[in-house]
């Protein structure tokens, strides 16, 4: 056994399951929107921890509740309860159709947990016969089986056996579709206001109407995944509230901690008492360390001031791009709703959102991408105007290096 405990980024592939592809360079710090490598350079955050750090790096009220509760209590376990949860959970239910609240360590267990209970209501309502969960083709859940089998991304399920039964997947914003297969039998409607990982694609208003209308005429609940698109990052605080459609439950996570792993289930008083003591359970979630933060997130985030601000930066974000697009001629859409931004390649560049995303961070900006077609941008919802201008100056670079190359080659 080695005591050197130098590490590069070639470790990971020594010691870590190969479940990831990192970039080359390894993240040391972060501050408001920029991240510092273990070289010292420096980049824009554009990726946001995936849609996480909606109030930048190292936010100084969220140090401050860090270092207040760190020094109080950490964890507790699940036969006790918490000041911090019951205060989140208060503030949530305040700002949303809720009136209960359950707490995870990740979007994947909200997701489970919210499977779990539309399956037990029906179960308790009508008989097991009940239980089929439509959800929808490039849809994303998560990463436990049972959500990854309900996620609409066959390669995520494929190669673990059987997946389990009754789950159905519909092609999304096809109302027609969904007319023709809600039943009797179906006891949950699963959907992302917004698609993030399959490609940034918003709901049309009247398909997401149709679901609420397609759920009360089926006694089938409707539940909608904001992990990605909730706490602040479409410019509403969860994306229901602009849609005119409110859901029997939601579940939330990603910025909810700001990086600090939180997720919750919200539903309703009638919902929630379907599951009873010992019925669902965690033992991690809810705990007072990430509870405290989450709450002082949510605080932070519902102001409507910040919300306002999301808006102005959504505009100025799609104007950058609309303008890369003016110049070099890349995307065939821009869409998306506040900080969560999709610009999909066109005819002529598709297959190659890795490259673009990979010479971005050659240039000092980090991105994401969603598939290999889109290039998806969910920075920090307070992300200073100056480093954004400065970020797509380090994208038009990196771009302007793929395209050049590109005609070299040709």
């Amino acid at each position: 056994m080695t005591n050197d405990l130098t590490v590069t980024r070639k470790t990971f592939d020594d010691v870590m399951v190969p479940v990831f592809a990192p970039a080359g360079f390894v993240p040391d710090r972060g501050e408001g929107s920029r991240v510092w490598d273990t070289e010292g350079r420096d980049y824009i955050d554009f990726a946001g921890g995936i849609a996480v750090t909606a109030l930048g790096h190292a936010h100084p009220e969220l140090l401050k509740v860090l270092h207040e509760q760190g020094s109080k209590l950490w964890h507790i376990g699940n036969g006790y309860t918490n000041e911090p949860v019951l205060r989140l959970a208060k503030r949530l239910e305040a700002l949303t159709f809720a009136d209960r609240a359950f707490f995870a360590n990740s979007g994947a267990e909200a997701n489970e947990a919210a499977l779990k209970l539309a399956r037990r209501v029906a179960f308790d309502r009508h008989g097991a016969q009940k239980d089929q969960i439509v959800s929808f083709t490039q849809s994303f859940h998560g990463r436990t089986f049972f959500t990854v089998s309900v996620g609409g991304q066959p390669k995520y399920s494929e190669g673990f056996g059987p997946v389990p039964a009754g789950i159905v997947h519909l092609p999304y914003n096809d109302l027609a579709a969904a007319k023709a297969t809600i039943g009797a039998q179906t006891c949950a409607v699963i959907v992302e206001p917004i698609q993030g990982e399959g490609g940034v694609i918003p709901a049309e208003p009247a398909f997401l109407a149709g679901l609420r209308a397609l759920c009360d005429q089926h006694g089938a609940l409707l539940i909608f995944d904001e992990v990605q698109t909730g706490v602040g990052r479409t410019g509403h605080f969860y994306a229901y509230q602009d849609t005119g459609v409110t859901p029997d439950i939601l579940t939330t996570a990603k910025a909810l901690g700001n990086g600090f792993p939180i997720g919750a289930m919200l539903t309703r008083n009638e919902l929630a008492a379907h599951f009873k003591v010992g019925v669902h359970g965690t033992t991690y979630g809810g705990n007072p360390l990430a509870a405290a933060i989450a709450d002082k997130v949510v605080e932070l985030i519902s102001d409507p001031q910040l919300l306002v601000g999301v808006r102005e930066r959504s505009e100025l974000l799609k104007a950058k791009l609309a303008g890369l697009n003016e110049r070099f001629g890349l995307f065939s859409d821009i869409r998306g709703k506040g900080l969560l931004i999709g610009a999909e390649l066109n005819e002529a560049w598709k297959g190659r959102a890795k490259d673009f995303l990979t010479a971005a961070a050659n240039h000092g900006a980090m991105m994401l991408i969603a598939g290999p077609d889109v290039l998806r941008f969910a920075p920090s919802l307070v992300m200073p105007v100056e480093d954004l201008n400065e970020g797509f100056r380090r994208i038009g670079e990196a771009i302007a290096e793929v395209v050049g190359a590109t005609a070299d080659a040709r």
